[in-house]
This record gives C-alpha cells, structure tokens and sequence, in this order.
C-alpha cells in the first residue's frame, strides 16, 4: 500500500507526494516536509541569483531536495483527469516528463522572488492514506505545487486548459503547445 500524503502551503498551496510503502505515524509526514523546506529555505538565503548559470545551480541544488517529494506522474494525471486513460503507457511517460518540465520552468523562474519568508507548520491530520499537512508561509508566497487563489486551482486549470486542446485536437498536439511553452 502506499500512502499518500498532502500537503497545504500559504493556506492555499497543495503538494500530493507518496511516501514509501509504509504506514506513517503522525508527524513523519510534516517532519519529512519540513526537512526539505528548511533545506530550501537555507539554499535561498545564500544563494546568488545574478546570472542564469548561478540560477540553474541553485535551481539543480533545489531539484535534489523537491524532486523526491513529488509524485509527478500522480499530479501529471490529475491534471490530464479523464484523458489520461485514453493515453498508452509511452504517451504518458512523455506528458509526464513535459509537464513536470513544463512546472519546473513556471515555478524555478520565480526562485528570485524568495526574500526571508518562513514557513510555519500548523497542523497536520490523517485520513486513512492521506495525509493533510498545514502550513502558512510568513511574509510572502511561495509556490510549490497547487496554488488555489480564490478557488481556482493550478491543477485543475490545466485539466480544463489540457481538455479543450484534447476535444479539439490530440495529444500530440497538446505534447506540442506544452513543449513550446516550457522553452
């Protein structure tokens, strides 16, 4: 069984990640969680921002610690909803390497808005596989994953924007407008 964990940022962010196969106790999800936010947070306090090769270090430094936490095919599907089962095993291998690209590039080019915010651990509940850790970002945003402003949500955005590409046209279409967008 794996265990799914969520994470809700800044009161509106979300971060679904799975955990390993084991049963957790409350409190590993938001220690592991806060593990990597400290680490980030540390990465951005001294990092160098000038020129893009100083990014993309701290860019590639920042993906070491992320990258783990995410279950980017679980999100990849939940983005793509329906549609996803109509993919075949290679078509979604690929819409899941674009659009985990495709986030990075949304989301590492704002790296430079970070000045000293904190993050605060709030709370944290457990229903049956899921795991629903709270948490509010102090003196500013940062976005991780899913960030809902007034109802609207990152994910469920791109579900609509994937689905009106996808009943007009085909994947391979939407693979193309994705991989135009994310360079």
């Amino acid at each position: 069984m794996k265990l799914k964990t969520r994470v809700s940022l800044s009161i509106v962010a979300v971060l679904m990640l799975v955990c390993s196969g084991k049963s957790a106790t409350a409190g590993e999800q938001t220690e592991a969680i806060r593990g990597a936010v400290n680490q980030g947070v540390e990465i951005l306090k001294n990092a160098k921002l000038d020129s893009p090769k100083q990014r993309s270090q701290v860019i590639d430094r920042l993906r070491q610690i992320v990258y783990p936490l995410f279950d980017f095919n679980e999100m990849a599907m939940r983005s793509l909803g329906a549609n996803w089962r109509r993919l075949n095993p290679q078509q979604r291998k690929e819409f899941v390497s674009i659009f985990t690209a495709l986030l990075e590039k949304t989301y590492a080019d704002q790296i430079f808005l970070y000045n000293g915010q904190q993050v605060v651990f709030t709370g944290e509940s457990i229903d049956g596989d899921y795991t629903q850790v709270d948490s509010r970002i102090i003196d500013g945003q940062w976005k991780i994953y899913d960030v809902v402003v007034e109802n609207i949500s990152l994910v469920n955005n791109y579900r609509s924007q994937f689905n009106r590409v996808l009943d007009n046209s085909s994947f391979e279409e939407l693979l193309k407008i994705m991989k135009q967008k994310a360079s």
